[in-house]
Protein backbone atom coordinates (compact mmCIF):
# COMPACT_ATOMS: atom_id res chain seq x y z
CA UNK A 1 0.00 0.00 0.00
CA UNK A 2 1.13 3.59 -0.61
CA UNK A 3 3.41 5.39 1.81
CA UNK A 4 5.38 8.53 0.98
CA UNK A 5 8.98 7.82 0.01
CA UNK A 6 9.96 11.50 -0.11
CA UNK A 7 9.96 14.07 2.68
CA UNK A 8 6.85 16.16 3.22
CA UNK A 9 6.87 19.50 1.40
CA UNK A 10 4.94 21.94 3.59
CA UNK A 11 5.08 24.72 1.01
CA UNK A 12 6.19 25.57 -2.51
CA UNK A 13 9.58 26.84 -1.33
CA UNK A 14 10.51 23.48 0.23
CA UNK A 15 9.50 21.64 -2.94
CA UNK A 16 11.56 23.99 -5.10
CA UNK A 17 14.53 23.53 -2.75
CA UNK A 18 14.23 19.75 -3.12
CA UNK A 19 14.15 20.02 -6.91
CA UNK A 20 17.00 22.53 -6.94
CA UNK A 21 19.19 20.12 -4.96
CA UNK A 22 18.57 17.59 -7.73
CA UNK A 23 19.61 20.10 -10.41
CA UNK A 24 16.03 20.38 -11.64
CA UNK A 25 15.56 24.15 -11.35
CA UNK A 26 16.98 26.70 -13.76
CA UNK A 27 17.26 30.35 -12.73
CA UNK A 28 16.81 32.90 -15.50
CA UNK A 29 18.22 36.29 -14.55
CA UNK A 30 17.72 38.04 -17.89
CA UNK A 31 14.52 40.09 -18.35
CA UNK A 32 11.73 38.02 -19.90
CA UNK A 33 8.42 39.40 -21.18
CA UNK A 34 5.29 37.87 -19.65
CA UNK A 35 3.50 38.54 -22.93
CA UNK A 36 4.18 35.58 -25.26
CA UNK A 37 7.93 35.25 -24.55
CA UNK A 38 7.52 33.19 -21.37
CA UNK A 39 5.15 30.86 -23.25
CA UNK A 40 7.64 30.26 -26.06
CA UNK A 41 10.50 29.63 -23.61
CA UNK A 42 8.32 27.28 -21.54
CA UNK A 43 7.06 25.51 -24.66
CA UNK A 44 10.59 24.65 -25.79
CA UNK A 45 11.81 23.62 -22.34
CA UNK A 46 8.88 21.30 -21.61
CA UNK A 47 9.24 19.68 -25.04
CA UNK A 48 12.83 18.81 -24.09
CA UNK A 49 11.84 17.44 -20.66
CA UNK A 50 13.61 20.39 -19.06
CA UNK A 51 13.71 21.84 -15.54
CA UNK A 52 11.53 24.16 -13.52
CA UNK A 53 12.03 27.73 -14.72
CA UNK A 54 12.45 30.52 -12.18
CA UNK A 55 12.43 33.99 -13.77
CA UNK A 56 13.84 36.66 -11.46
CA UNK A 57 13.29 39.62 -13.82
CA UNK A 58 9.87 39.24 -15.49
CA UNK A 59 8.48 42.26 -17.29
CA UNK A 60 4.86 43.24 -17.97
CA UNK A 61 4.18 45.88 -20.60
CA UNK A 62 7.86 46.79 -20.65
CA UNK A 63 7.96 47.38 -16.89
CA UNK A 64 9.86 45.12 -14.48
CA UNK A 65 7.84 43.19 -11.92
CA UNK A 66 8.98 42.94 -8.33
CA UNK A 67 7.61 39.40 -8.09
CA UNK A 68 9.59 36.42 -9.45
CA UNK A 69 7.85 33.90 -11.70
CA UNK A 70 7.95 30.08 -11.58
CA UNK A 71 6.92 28.02 -14.61
CA UNK A 72 7.12 24.39 -15.73
CA UNK A 73 6.73 23.16 -12.15
CA UNK A 74 5.10 19.88 -13.22
CA UNK A 75 6.67 19.64 -16.66
CA UNK A 76 7.93 16.05 -16.23
CA UNK A 77 6.33 12.85 -14.94
CA UNK A 78 9.10 12.62 -12.32
CA UNK A 79 8.21 16.03 -10.87
CA UNK A 80 4.50 15.17 -10.78
CA UNK A 81 5.38 12.00 -8.85
CA UNK A 82 7.69 13.96 -6.53
CA UNK A 83 4.89 16.41 -5.83
CA UNK A 84 2.84 13.41 -4.70
CA UNK A 85 5.67 12.28 -2.43
CA UNK A 86 6.91 9.36 -4.49
CA UNK A 87 8.68 8.30 -7.67
CA UNK A 88 7.06 7.23 -10.93
CA UNK A 89 6.86 3.62 -9.74
CA UNK A 90 4.90 4.75 -6.69
CA UNK A 91 2.07 6.36 -8.65
CA UNK A 92 0.31 3.02 -9.00
CA UNK A 93 0.57 2.40 -5.24
CA UNK A 94 -1.08 5.76 -4.57
CA UNK A 95 -3.81 4.80 -7.01
CA UNK A 96 -4.35 1.48 -5.25
CA UNK A 97 -4.76 3.25 -1.92
CA UNK A 98 -7.29 5.65 -3.46
CA UNK A 99 -9.12 2.70 -5.01
CA UNK A 100 -9.23 1.03 -1.58
CA UNK A 101 -10.59 4.18 0.03
CA UNK A 102 -13.28 4.26 -2.65
CA UNK A 103 -14.35 0.65 -1.88
CA UNK A 104 -12.74 -0.53 1.39
CA UNK A 105 -12.68 -4.24 2.22
CA UNK A 106 -12.27 -5.82 5.67
CA UNK A 107 -8.84 -7.42 6.29
CA UNK A 108 -8.73 -11.22 6.10
CA UNK A 109 -5.79 -11.69 8.49
CA UNK A 110 -3.67 -9.88 11.08
CA UNK A 111 -0.91 -9.46 8.51
CA UNK A 112 -3.31 -7.88 6.05
CA UNK A 113 -4.67 -5.61 8.77
CA UNK A 114 -1.13 -4.48 9.59
CA UNK A 115 -0.44 -3.77 5.93
CA UNK A 116 -3.47 -1.46 5.89
CA UNK A 117 -2.01 0.83 8.55
CA UNK A 118 -0.85 3.37 5.90
CA UNK A 119 -4.46 3.57 4.71
CA UNK A 120 -5.75 4.19 8.23
CA UNK A 121 -3.07 6.82 8.80
CA UNK A 122 -3.94 8.45 5.48
CA UNK A 123 -7.61 8.56 6.46
CA UNK A 124 -6.70 10.33 9.70
CA UNK A 125 -4.65 12.85 7.72
CA UNK A 126 -7.55 13.49 5.37
CA UNK A 127 -9.03 16.09 7.72
CA UNK A 128 -7.99 19.71 7.25
CA UNK A 129 -7.27 21.67 10.42
CA UNK A 130 -7.86 25.37 11.04
CA UNK A 131 -4.85 27.43 12.10
CA UNK A 132 -4.49 31.13 12.76
CA UNK A 133 -3.28 33.71 10.26
CA UNK A 134 -0.23 34.57 12.40
CA UNK A 135 1.09 37.06 9.89
CA UNK A 136 1.55 34.50 7.13
CA UNK A 137 0.73 37.00 4.43
CA UNK A 138 1.26 40.70 3.89
CA UNK A 139 -1.32 42.88 2.23
CA UNK A 140 -0.64 44.03 -1.32
CA UNK A 141 -2.42 46.84 -3.16
CA UNK A 142 -5.86 45.70 -4.34
CA UNK A 143 -4.68 45.76 -7.94
CA UNK A 144 -4.16 42.74 -10.19
CA UNK A 145 -1.48 44.75 -12.00
CA UNK A 146 0.72 44.01 -8.97
CA UNK A 147 1.04 40.44 -10.31
CA UNK A 148 3.13 39.45 -13.36
CA UNK A 149 0.18 37.85 -15.14
CA UNK A 150 0.94 36.02 -18.38
CA UNK A 151 -0.49 36.55 -21.85
CA UNK A 152 0.06 33.16 -23.47
CA UNK A 153 -0.84 33.34 -27.18
CA UNK A 154 -1.01 36.08 -29.87
CA UNK A 155 -4.78 35.70 -30.31
CA UNK A 156 -5.63 35.72 -26.59
CA UNK A 157 -8.13 38.31 -25.39
CA UNK A 158 -5.80 39.48 -22.63
CA UNK A 159 -3.75 38.44 -19.60
CA UNK A 160 -4.78 35.13 -18.06
CA UNK A 161 -4.29 33.69 -14.58
CA UNK A 162 -3.45 30.14 -15.63
CA UNK A 163 -2.72 28.32 -12.33
CA UNK A 164 -5.48 29.57 -9.97
CA UNK A 165 -6.63 27.20 -7.25
CA UNK A 166 -10.18 28.46 -6.81
CA UNK A 167 -11.66 27.83 -3.35
CA UNK A 168 -15.46 27.72 -3.04
CA UNK A 169 -18.15 26.32 -0.74
CA UNK A 170 -21.95 26.12 -0.76
CA UNK A 171 -24.14 28.64 1.09
CA UNK A 172 -24.66 28.16 4.82
CA UNK A 173 -22.15 27.21 7.47
CA UNK A 174 -18.45 27.43 6.66
CA UNK A 175 -17.95 23.64 6.56
CA UNK A 176 -14.50 22.52 5.35
CA UNK A 177 -15.98 19.15 4.40
CA UNK A 178 -18.04 20.87 1.69
CA UNK A 179 -15.21 22.86 0.09
CA UNK A 180 -14.20 22.55 -3.54
CA UNK A 181 -10.75 23.31 -4.90
CA UNK A 182 -10.58 23.59 -8.69
CA UNK A 183 -8.43 25.11 -11.44
CA UNK A 184 -10.44 27.51 -13.61
CA UNK A 185 -8.67 30.01 -15.83
CA UNK A 186 -9.30 33.69 -15.11
CA UNK A 187 -9.20 36.48 -17.69
CA UNK A 188 -8.11 39.78 -16.17
CA UNK A 189 -10.49 42.61 -17.06
CA UNK A 190 -9.03 45.46 -15.01
CA UNK A 191 -7.32 46.17 -11.71
CA UNK A 192 -10.03 44.58 -9.55
CA UNK A 193 -11.98 42.17 -11.73
CA UNK A 194 -11.43 38.93 -13.64
CA UNK A 195 -13.71 36.48 -15.41
CA UNK A 196 -14.12 33.08 -13.73
CA UNK A 197 -14.40 30.42 -16.43
CA UNK A 198 -15.84 27.33 -14.82
CA UNK A 199 -17.73 24.77 -16.87
CA UNK A 200 -21.17 23.60 -15.66
CA UNK A 201 -20.07 20.18 -14.39
CA UNK A 202 -17.24 21.54 -12.21
CA UNK A 203 -17.52 21.85 -8.44
CA UNK A 204 -17.10 25.62 -8.40
CA UNK A 205 -19.90 26.06 -10.92
CA UNK A 206 -22.19 23.82 -8.86
CA UNK A 207 -21.53 25.96 -5.80
CA UNK A 208 -22.19 29.09 -7.91
CA UNK A 209 -25.63 27.78 -8.88
CA UNK A 210 -26.40 27.15 -5.21
CA UNK A 211 -25.46 30.73 -4.27
CA UNK A 212 -27.58 32.05 -7.14
CA UNK A 213 -30.55 30.01 -5.94
CA UNK A 214 -30.05 31.33 -2.42
CA UNK A 215 -29.93 34.88 -3.77
CA UNK A 216 -26.66 35.63 -1.96
CA UNK A 217 -23.28 37.01 -2.96
CA UNK A 218 -20.76 34.19 -3.32
CA UNK A 219 -17.37 34.40 -1.55
CA UNK A 220 -14.47 33.11 -3.66
CA UNK A 221 -10.78 32.79 -2.85
CA UNK A 222 -8.07 32.24 -5.45
CA UNK A 223 -4.74 30.72 -4.44
CA UNK A 224 -1.72 31.10 -6.73
CA UNK A 225 1.06 28.76 -5.60
CA UNK A 226 0.88 26.36 -2.64
CA UNK A 227 2.44 23.12 -1.43
CA UNK A 228 2.60 20.54 -4.24
CA UNK A 229 0.12 18.13 -2.66
CA UNK A 230 -2.54 20.84 -2.58
CA UNK A 231 -1.88 21.93 -6.17
CA UNK A 232 -2.08 18.38 -7.50
CA UNK A 233 -5.12 17.48 -5.37
CA UNK A 234 -7.01 20.21 -7.24
CA UNK A 235 -6.60 18.34 -10.55
CA UNK A 236 -6.99 14.74 -9.32
CA UNK A 237 -10.16 12.61 -9.21
CA UNK A 238 -10.98 12.39 -5.51
CA UNK A 239 -12.76 9.31 -4.13
CA UNK A 240 -16.47 9.82 -3.43
CA UNK A 241 -16.98 11.97 -0.32
CA UNK A 242 -13.33 13.12 -0.17
CA UNK A 243 -12.75 16.82 -0.82
CA UNK A 244 -9.64 18.17 -2.52
CA UNK A 245 -8.50 19.62 0.83
CA UNK A 246 -8.77 16.17 2.40
CA UNK A 247 -7.04 14.58 -0.57
CA UNK A 248 -4.16 17.04 -0.15
CA UNK A 249 -3.70 15.90 3.45
CA UNK A 250 -3.87 12.27 2.39
CA UNK A 251 -1.12 12.87 -0.18
CA UNK A 252 1.04 15.05 2.07
CA UNK A 253 0.92 12.59 4.95
CA UNK A 254 -0.32 15.19 7.43
CA UNK A 255 -3.47 17.19 8.05
CA UNK A 256 -3.68 20.20 5.75
CA UNK A 257 -3.63 23.48 7.70
CA UNK A 258 -6.07 26.13 6.47
CA UNK A 259 -6.22 29.75 7.58
CA UNK A 260 -9.06 32.27 7.45
CA UNK A 261 -9.40 34.88 4.74
CA UNK A 262 -9.55 38.53 5.83
CA UNK A 263 -12.48 39.92 3.81
CA UNK A 264 -14.64 36.88 3.02
CA UNK A 265 -15.98 33.90 5.04
CA UNK A 266 -13.62 31.28 3.61
CA UNK A 267 -10.44 29.44 4.57
CA UNK A 268 -7.48 28.81 2.28
CA UNK A 269 -4.48 26.48 2.54
CA UNK A 270 -1.95 27.98 4.95
CA UNK A 271 0.78 27.18 2.42
CA UNK A 272 -0.70 29.60 -0.12
CA UNK A 273 1.84 31.92 -1.72
CA UNK A 274 -0.64 34.48 -3.06
CA UNK A 275 -4.30 34.78 -2.04
CA UNK A 276 -6.91 36.75 -3.94
CA UNK A 277 -10.13 37.34 -2.01
CA UNK A 278 -13.34 38.45 -3.65
CA UNK A 279 -16.95 37.81 -4.52
CA UNK A 280 -19.22 36.86 -7.40
CA UNK A 281 -22.67 38.46 -7.61
CA UNK A 282 -25.72 37.18 -9.49
CA UNK A 283 -26.01 38.67 -12.96
CA UNK A 284 -22.46 40.03 -12.99
CA UNK A 285 -21.05 38.46 -16.15
CA UNK A 286 -18.78 39.36 -19.07
CA UNK A 287 -17.64 37.86 -22.37
CA UNK A 288 -14.55 35.70 -21.87
CA UNK A 289 -12.04 34.82 -24.56
CA UNK A 290 -10.96 33.85 -27.08
CA UNK A 291 -8.01 32.00 -25.55
CA UNK A 292 -5.69 29.28 -26.78
CA UNK A 293 -6.49 25.99 -25.09
CA UNK A 294 -5.11 22.46 -24.65
CA UNK A 295 -6.76 21.44 -27.91
CA UNK A 296 -4.28 23.55 -29.90
CA UNK A 297 -7.06 25.91 -31.00
CA UNK A 298 -8.56 29.16 -29.75
CA UNK A 299 -11.93 28.67 -28.12
CA UNK A 300 -14.70 31.18 -28.97
CA UNK A 301 -15.82 33.90 -26.56
CA UNK A 302 -18.48 32.98 -24.00
CA UNK A 303 -20.20 34.74 -21.14
CA UNK A 304 -19.06 33.81 -17.64
CA UNK A 305 -19.28 35.14 -14.08
CA UNK A 306 -17.05 38.04 -12.97
CA UNK A 307 -14.88 37.83 -9.85
CA UNK A 308 -14.60 41.14 -7.97
CA UNK A 309 -11.40 41.51 -5.98
CA UNK A 310 -11.49 42.67 -2.33
CA UNK A 311 -7.97 41.82 -1.13
CA UNK A 312 -4.59 40.49 -2.25
CA UNK A 313 -2.26 38.92 0.27
CA UNK A 314 1.10 37.27 -0.33
CA UNK A 315 3.96 35.64 1.51
CA UNK A 316 7.17 37.57 1.74
CA UNK A 317 9.14 36.81 -1.44
CA UNK A 318 6.27 34.81 -2.93
CA UNK A 319 6.74 33.71 -6.55
CA UNK A 320 3.95 33.91 -9.11
CA UNK A 321 3.21 30.39 -10.42
CA UNK A 322 2.18 30.27 -14.07
CA UNK A 323 1.87 27.93 -17.03
CA UNK A 324 0.37 27.83 -20.50
CA UNK A 325 -2.10 25.53 -22.19
CA UNK A 326 -1.73 24.47 -25.80
CA UNK A 327 -1.22 21.49 -28.02
CA UNK A 328 0.79 18.83 -26.18
CA UNK A 329 3.29 18.85 -24.68
CA UNK A 330 2.07 21.26 -22.04
CA UNK A 331 1.80 20.84 -18.27
CA UNK A 332 -1.81 19.59 -18.31
CA UNK A 333 -0.76 16.87 -20.80
CA UNK A 334 2.24 15.83 -18.68
CA UNK A 335 0.16 15.76 -15.51
CA UNK A 336 -2.58 13.83 -17.26
CA UNK A 337 -0.08 11.24 -18.45
CA UNK A 338 1.38 10.80 -14.96
CA UNK A 339 -1.96 10.82 -13.16
CA UNK A 340 -3.31 8.14 -15.50
CA UNK A 341 -1.19 5.77 -13.40
CA UNK A 342 -3.23 6.91 -10.39
CA UNK A 343 -6.55 6.53 -12.26
CA UNK A 344 -5.66 3.02 -13.40
CA UNK A 345 -6.23 1.14 -10.10
CA UNK A 346 -9.59 2.92 -9.72
CA UNK A 347 -10.48 1.67 -13.17
CA UNK A 348 -9.28 -1.87 -12.46
CA UNK A 349 -11.24 -1.98 -9.21
CA UNK A 350 -14.45 -1.19 -11.10
CA UNK A 351 -13.67 -3.20 -14.25
CA UNK A 352 -11.38 -6.06 -13.14
CA UNK A 353 -10.56 -7.37 -16.63
CA UNK A 354 -8.65 -4.18 -17.49
CA UNK A 355 -4.90 -4.78 -17.54
CA UNK A 356 -3.57 -1.45 -18.81
CA UNK A 357 -4.68 2.02 -19.88
CA UNK A 358 -3.10 4.79 -21.94
CA UNK A 359 -4.45 8.26 -22.57
CA UNK A 360 -2.17 9.53 -25.37
CA UNK A 361 -1.09 13.12 -24.56
CA UNK A 362 -1.26 13.99 -28.26
CA UNK A 363 -5.04 13.50 -28.11
CA UNK A 364 -5.60 16.30 -25.58
CA UNK A 365 -4.94 13.91 -22.67
CA UNK A 366 -8.35 12.26 -22.47
CA UNK A 367 -10.12 12.36 -25.84
CA UNK A 368 -8.71 8.97 -26.88
CA UNK A 369 -8.15 5.98 -24.58
CA UNK A 370 -6.43 2.69 -25.35
CA UNK A 371 -7.39 -0.12 -22.97
CA UNK A 372 -5.89 -3.60 -22.75
CA UNK A 373 -8.07 -6.35 -21.28
CA UNK A 374 -7.88 -9.99 -20.27
CA UNK A 375 -10.57 -11.15 -22.66
CA UNK A 376 -12.63 -14.17 -21.63
CA UNK A 377 -16.04 -13.93 -23.31
CA UNK A 378 -17.77 -12.57 -26.39
CA UNK A 379 -18.90 -8.95 -26.16
CA UNK A 380 -16.48 -8.19 -23.33
CA UNK A 381 -14.78 -5.30 -25.14
CA UNK A 382 -18.12 -3.48 -25.49
CA UNK A 383 -18.85 -4.02 -21.83
CA UNK A 384 -15.50 -2.41 -21.00
CA UNK A 385 -16.19 0.58 -23.28
CA UNK A 386 -19.53 1.30 -21.62
CA UNK A 387 -18.08 0.89 -18.15
CA UNK A 388 -15.14 3.18 -18.92
CA UNK A 389 -17.35 5.98 -20.25
CA UNK A 390 -19.48 5.79 -17.09
CA UNK A 391 -16.82 5.52 -14.38
CA UNK A 392 -15.34 9.00 -13.85
CA UNK A 393 -16.53 12.42 -15.03
CA UNK A 394 -13.29 12.87 -16.99
CA UNK A 395 -13.95 9.70 -18.97
CA UNK A 396 -17.39 10.83 -20.12
CA UNK A 397 -15.46 13.29 -22.33
CA UNK A 398 -13.44 10.56 -24.08
CA UNK A 399 -14.44 10.48 -27.76
CA UNK A 400 -12.70 7.28 -28.83
CA UNK A 401 -11.94 4.07 -26.94
CA UNK A 402 -9.78 1.37 -28.51
CA UNK A 403 -9.87 -1.97 -26.68
CA UNK A 404 -7.05 -4.47 -27.32
CA UNK A 405 -5.89 -7.77 -25.86
CA UNK A 406 -3.27 -7.81 -23.13
CA UNK A 407 -0.58 -8.99 -25.57
CA UNK A 408 -0.63 -5.47 -27.05
CA UNK A 409 1.49 -2.63 -25.62
CA UNK A 410 -1.07 0.16 -25.26
CA UNK A 411 1.68 2.81 -25.45
CA UNK A 412 2.97 1.56 -28.79
CA UNK A 413 1.00 3.00 -31.73
CA UNK A 414 2.71 0.36 -33.87
CA UNK A 415 1.19 -2.40 -31.73
CA UNK A 416 -2.19 -0.71 -31.36
CA UNK A 417 -2.60 0.06 -35.06
CA UNK A 418 -1.55 -3.51 -35.94
CA UNK A 419 -4.32 -4.78 -33.65
CA UNK A 420 -6.87 -2.37 -35.18
CA UNK A 421 -5.87 -3.36 -38.70
CA UNK A 422 -5.85 -7.13 -38.12
CA UNK A 423 -8.38 -7.81 -35.35
CA UNK A 424 -11.18 -5.33 -36.06
CA UNK A 425 -13.84 -5.25 -38.75
CA UNK A 426 -15.36 -1.78 -39.27
CA UNK A 427 -18.93 -3.06 -39.58
CA UNK A 428 -18.83 -5.57 -36.74
CA UNK A 429 -16.37 -4.07 -34.26
CA UNK A 430 -17.28 -0.39 -34.00
CA UNK A 431 -19.72 0.96 -31.44
CA UNK A 432 -21.02 4.45 -32.28
CA UNK A 433 -23.03 6.54 -29.83
CA UNK A 434 -24.72 9.87 -30.48
CA UNK A 435 -25.63 12.89 -28.33
CA UNK A 436 -23.46 11.96 -25.36
CA UNK A 437 -21.75 14.38 -22.93
CA UNK A 438 -18.76 16.00 -24.61
CA UNK A 439 -16.04 18.49 -23.81
CA UNK A 440 -17.45 21.99 -24.04
CA UNK A 441 -14.33 23.00 -26.02
CA UNK A 442 -14.78 20.28 -28.67
CA UNK A 443 -15.90 22.36 -31.65
CA UNK A 444 -15.94 19.21 -33.80
CA UNK A 445 -19.04 17.99 -31.98
CA UNK A 446 -22.30 19.01 -33.72
CA UNK A 447 -23.84 20.44 -30.54
CA UNK A 448 -22.14 22.32 -27.73
CA UNK A 449 -21.58 19.84 -24.89
CA UNK A 450 -23.12 16.93 -26.85
CA UNK A 451 -21.28 14.74 -29.32
CA UNK A 452 -20.62 11.25 -30.55
CA UNK A 453 -18.41 8.50 -29.23
CA UNK A 454 -16.79 5.60 -31.02
CA UNK A 455 -15.47 2.38 -29.57
CA UNK A 456 -13.23 0.06 -31.59
CA UNK A 457 -13.00 -3.58 -30.53
CA UNK A 458 -9.50 -4.55 -31.65
CA UNK A 459 -9.39 -7.75 -29.62
CA UNK A 460 -9.16 -11.31 -30.88
CA UNK A 461 -12.68 -12.54 -31.62
CA UNK A 462 -14.00 -15.55 -29.74
CA UNK A 463 -17.25 -17.52 -29.45
CA UNK A 464 -20.23 -15.97 -31.21
CA UNK A 465 -18.14 -12.98 -32.35
CA UNK A 466 -16.84 -14.85 -35.42
CA UNK A 467 -17.60 -17.94 -37.49
CA UNK A 468 -14.20 -18.01 -39.18
CA UNK A 469 -10.92 -19.58 -38.16
CA UNK A 470 -8.99 -16.88 -36.34
CA UNK A 471 -5.35 -16.09 -37.10
CA UNK A 472 -2.46 -17.27 -34.95
CA UNK A 473 0.21 -14.71 -34.02
CA UNK A 474 3.63 -15.53 -35.45
CA UNK A 475 6.51 -15.67 -32.99
CA UNK A 476 10.06 -16.92 -33.35
CA UNK A 477 11.20 -20.02 -31.47
CA UNK A 478 12.86 -18.96 -28.19
CA UNK A 479 15.72 -21.43 -28.64
CA UNK A 480 16.59 -19.92 -32.02
CA UNK A 481 16.43 -16.38 -30.58
CA UNK A 482 18.85 -17.30 -27.80
CA UNK A 483 21.16 -19.04 -30.29
CA UNK A 484 21.28 -15.94 -32.50
CA UNK A 485 21.91 -13.75 -29.45
CA UNK A 486 24.89 -15.93 -28.60
CA UNK A 487 26.25 -15.80 -32.17
CA UNK A 488 25.66 -12.11 -32.88
CA UNK A 489 29.20 -10.99 -32.13
CA UNK A 490 30.57 -13.86 -34.23
CA UNK A 491 28.33 -12.81 -37.12
CA UNK A 492 28.60 -9.02 -36.95
CA UNK A 493 31.32 -8.17 -34.45
CA UNK A 494 29.00 -6.26 -32.08
CA UNK A 495 26.59 -7.11 -29.32
CA UNK A 496 22.90 -7.38 -30.37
Amino acid sequence: MFSRSLPRFPDLASFLAFLEAKGDVRDVAAPVDMRLEVTEIHRRVIAAGGPVLRFSAPTVGGRPSAMPVVANLFGTRARVAAGLGTDEAGLGRLGRMMAYLRSPKPPRSLGEATSLWPVARAALNARPKIVGDRGRWRDLPVDLAALPIQTCWPGDAGPLITWPLVVTRPPGADDLNAYNLGVYRMQVLDETSAIMRWLPMRGGAQHHRQWLKAGETMPVAVVIGADPATILAAVMPAPEGVTELSLAGLIAGSRLPVAPCRTIPLHVPASSEIVLEGTITAGDTAMEGPFGDHTGYYNPPERHAVFRLSAIRAREGAPYLTTFTGRAPDEPAVMGDALAEVFKPLLMEAIPEIRDLWLPPETCSYRVAVIAIDKRFAGQARRVMMGFWSLLPQFTMTKMVIVVDDDIDVRSWSDVMWAVATRADPARDTLVLNRTPMDHLDFASPLEGLGGKIGIDATNKIGAETSRQWGRVMTMDETVKKSVDARWTELFGAAP
